[in-house]
């Protein structure tokens, strides 16, 4: 007979499946710190990008370059058994963000000039 147990309240039979999902959660927190950190390297280097295109007047964004890279991603997304629209939808929300900067950064340049 399997023992029930009140939401918040363990049995004795969860012990095992607590444990596993304990060891799972851990890994999706290193993964999370790592996502953040990953982020964090892509936005200096988006911030430099942005920094040369304002130096030389060039505009925030680049729809052609944008398009290549969704298309890249999604291929990307499909070999590692991701769904493309996921990962297409993540970047669209990461190059909008950098084109905000970007935006940002050719105000401060060209408001300074």
């Amino acid at each position: 007979m399997t023992e029930l147990s009140t939401p918040g309240q363990a049995s004795q039979s969860d012990t095992p499946v607590l444990a596993e999902l304990k060891l799972l959660r851990a890994s999706i927190d290193n993964l999370d710190a790592a996502l953040v950190h990953l982020l964090a390297e892509r936005f200096k280097c988006t911030q430099k990008v942005g920094e040369l295109k304002a130096a030389h007047d060039l505009p925030p964004a680049d729809p052609a370059r944008e398009a290549e890279q969704i298309k890249r991603l999604r291929r990307l997304a499909e070999e590692a058994q991701l769904e493309p629209q996921f990962a297409e939808k993540f970047l669209n929300f990461i190059v909008e963000e950098v084109v905000r900067h970007h935006k940002l950064i050719a105000a401060a340049v060209a408001k300074g000039a």
